[in-house]
């Protein structure tokens, strides 16, 4: 039987500047695999190929677009997602649109995949399964986020709501980082057990309202009265999900009713469910657990927030 990748380690790196693509690499990779001078000698070479295509399209004419900047890496240093492709690639990893045909599977079953590329505006961050269990490597938290796996699909079915592009990675994955823990204060990143990393977490969260705590804004420093703030947040984040989800399946339920066949699927929670989701947990005081099982999550969805329901805490969240 095969032992922990990276000796049960979780590798994870803290934003620096705008290198959010290298950090996201690098955490998918589980290792200090890549620097931004590596990225950009990927997104470099990019651009030079695209302009011999685009030169060979037009015949030889040399236009505006030779004079144009890099459309791989801006000034500030964020990446196109053809670079972290390329990057990946290098290690025999392919990176997939969700939305993808063949990636229709892992909308309904997230917890099969190994991990997920996330995008909006110009932050990247990934979420992996490391040794069995799921974490969020948002470079903005100061310590990987452990996730269960039903609250694995909640929240990338949040995520999509709130307009983040989503992609997941397949392939054989580095086993072991060819970079010893000794060498990661050299400006890599940090190892952490997983009980570090859950307790920096914990220390580093605070109780905040109903609203899903947006994945781009990284925890603030919590008071010590708040000990279990993070299993709170956890089930708060939750809360707020499926009632956004409840309420897009009730409007699409409204605009169905009395057709012979649904051809079409739930659409994704909208910025307007987003905002009714904390009025309905306000006059509702029941919650769904992050590690509820499918049968309580549909109970919950046929009563509409109207009945109770026992439920278990994660062990991590303890």
């Amino acid at each position: 039987m095969e032992g922990p990748s990276n000796g049960g380690l979780l590798y994870h790196e803290v934003q620096e500047a705008k290198l959010c693509a290298v950090h996201c690499v690098n955490t998918i990779l589980q290792g200090p695999f890549f620097s931004e001078v590596d990225l950009a000698a990927l997104a470099s070479d990019l651009d030079q190929k695209e302009r011999m295509m685009m030169m060979e399209a037009s015949g030889g004419f040399s236009g505006d677009f030779l004079s144009e900047g890099s459309y791989n890496v801006s000034m500030g240093g964020d990446f196109s997602i053809q670079v972290l492709q390329k990057a990946l690639e290098v290690w025999d990893l392919q990176v997939i649109p969700l939305d993808s045909p063949i990636a229709e599977a892992s909308k309904y079953d997230p917890e099969l995949e190994n991990a997920f590329i996330c995008h909006l505006q110009d932050h990247w961050f990934c979420i992996r399964i490391v040794n069995g269990e799921w974490y969020n490597f948002n470079s903005l938290y100061p310590a990987p986020e452990h996730l269960s796996k039903f609250y694995l699909s909640a929240y990338l079915d949040s995520l999509k709501g709130s307009g983040w592009s989503i992609f997941l990675v397949r392939g054989i994955f580095p086993k072991e980082c060819p970079i010893s823990a000794s060498d990661s204060a050299n400006g890599f990143g940090q190892w952490l057990t997983p009980d570090d990393a859950k307790r920096i977490t914990m220390s580093c969260n605070q109780v905040q309202g109903p609203t899903p705590r947006d994945p781009s804004t990284p925890p603030t420093n919590q008071s010590p009265e708040e000990p279990d703030s993070i299993a709170q947040q956890e089930e708060q984040d939750l809360r707020a999900a499926i009632a956004a989800s409840l309420m897009d399946f009730s409007d699409f339920r409204a605009r169905n009713s009395g057709k012979d066949n649904i051809t079409s699927s739930v659409p994704s929670a909208t910025a307007t469910a987003s905002s009714s989701s904390a009025s309905i947990l306000a006059e509702n005081d029941d919650v769904v657990h992050p590690d509820a099982g499918a049968n309580e999550a549909e109970e919950f969805k046929d009563t509409k927030l109207s009945s109770s329901f026992s439920h278990g805490k994660d062990d991590d969240n303890q």
